[in-house]
């Protein structure tokens, strides 16, 4: 087997060598073939030839991935994609700085060259997904008096953990994170970008073919700044007047060389879109943050010697009062019982926490309101697939939707610009598309779109020297 997967290797090298003869903003830049689910990808240069490296390496799964996410966006707010795609050039395109527009303009080359007929306003629709729906619809239908505002749910997406000092085996920061989404998306959610820009620092980080950020938001940079995230639940809150969270969220992962810095970045234009509670660990100090970024209100807590957790729980009671409709009180509420687990681990684990058990915490299936072992919406493995309750707004009983990828990494490994992923439920259960839409066939306007998501091992990446 590995043999045959340097030989793989050693053929995709060789075309990209062939293709970089032939196009010179391909150098440097190689696509490595699947390993456990995921696709590692190199890129380097300037904007421009990082963008066309990304479109040119990953126009399939790009193509796959922007069907996905049109068909999501329609289909949930009942708008055509003209919509989002006018909505892309007047809304957001005009405070996307100039180095995010070369990049995502070379993308759509990368497409073109590939024979994928993508233009720039489906590039940046696509990359403005997350915070189109529902952050920026529930404005535009407030906007338009519309009644539809209150059905466009937030999606309660990710559970998260970052720890340091007395928490950790060593003494030093460990952070992890699991991305919930919808299968359909979710399986697609397996690229592994390693970037060396012309300008900032060198970045390492999983993502969605096609986004310029990462957009489940685990990454690190060689400045020494780990990065990672959940959703607010519930949130309501929006400037079209600010600079898309795509666009901050990128430049934040590219250029912070600090905690302070990266809050700065993350601050500076806040949009309000994709609200989340960011989760920061600087190696260099062994510091660690919770950036908890609301629109109207923003909150950085910090220490050498703690943890934070993310599991879509709102923190600071003013942001929880003023911008959510999130219901603290409730234990059966699946973030406030990820928010109970998170903390009996931390407790339970206080002083032996290390990649292997950040590893155990993202496929934990304690769900802390029954007291028993069962996975489904309320577990850090989420499994909403396997719950007669659903998630709320956001997703109905039995909703093809959970854990969809997990990542863990510690000091240690961020000097190397290293991190191990599981690809699927890092808990070792799978899921089968057609064998779901059978027990359950109110979701078969999805058999087009939705894909096996087979559980698959850790996986150590590493930046390439």
């Amino acid at each position: 087997m590995k043999r045959r997967t340097f030989v793989l290797e050693l053929l995709s090298a060789a075309a990209t060598a062939r293709a970089s003869q032939a196009d010179a903003r391909l150098k440097g830049a190689f696509r490595r073939p699947e390993k456990n689910g995921w696709i590692f990808v190199r890129l380097a240069g300037s904007p421009r030839e990082i963008g066309f490296q990304h479109g040119f390496l990953l126009a399939p799964e790009i193509k796959g991935g922007h069907r996905v996410i049109s068909y999501n966006l329609t289909t949930d707010s009942k708008k055509d994609w003209r919509f989002f795609r006018e909505t892309a050039e007047k809304v957001f395109w005009p405070r996307v700085e100039d180095e995010y527009r070369e990049e995502l303009a070379g993308v759509v080359e990368g497409l073109n060259a590939k024979g994928v007929r993508l233009d720039l306003w489906d590039l940046v629709a696509y990359n403005a997904s997350l915070e189109l729906s529902p952050y920026y619809l529930k404005w535009h239908n407030q906007q338009q008096g519309s009644s539809a505002a209150a059905r466009v749910a937030t999606a309660d997406r990710c559970s998260a953990f970052v720890a340091t000092g007395s928490y950790t085996r060593d003494g030093r920061v460990v952070i992890g994170h699991n991305a919930w989404t919808g299968y359909a998306d979710g399986a697609r959610w397996n690229i592994i970008f390693d970037i060396t820009p012309a300008r900032g620092y060198r970045i390492l980080m999983d993502g969605y073919p096609g986004y310029i950020h990462s957009g489940d938001d685990f990454g690190m940079n060689s400045a020494g700044i780990l990065i990672t995230e959940t959703t607010i639940t519930g949130f309501s809150g929006f400037d079209p007047s600010g600079v898309p969270e795509f666009a901050r969220a990128r430049k934040a992962m590219q250029y912070a060389n600090s905690i302070d810095e990266f809050a700065r970045l993350m601050r500076e234009g806040n949009n309000g879109g994709y609200a989340n509670n960011w989760l920061v660990a600087d190696r260099n100090s062994s510091e660690i943050a919770s950036l908890e970024l609301g629109l109207k209100n923003v909150e950085l807590r910090r220490t050498k010697d703690g943890y934070f957790s993310g599991a879509n729980f709102p923190v600071n009671e003013k942001l929880l009062r003023e911008e959510t409709n999130f219901t603290p009180n409730d234990a059966g509420v699946s973030a406030n019982a990820r928010r109970v687990r998170w903390d009996q681990l931390m407790a339970e684990f206080r002083g032996r926490i290390d990649v292997k058990a950040g590893q155990q915490f993202l496929s934990d299936h304690f769900d802390t309101f029954q007291s028993k072992v069962e996975p489904n919406e309320r577990t850090l493995c989420g499994h909403i697939d396997l719950s007669p309750r659903g998630l709320g707004d956001w997703q109905a009983p039995y909703g093809a939707a959970g854990a969809v990828q997990a990542k863990v990494a510690d000091a240690a490994m961020a000097e190397r610009m290293s991190l191990a992923a599981s690809m699927g439920h890092s808990c070792g259960i799978h899921f089968r598309a057609a064998a779901h839409l059978r027990r359950h066939p109110k979701y078969n306007h999805l058999k087009p779109y939705l894909l096996d998501l087979p559980s698959r091992p850790w996986t150590v990446f590493e930046a390439v020297r």
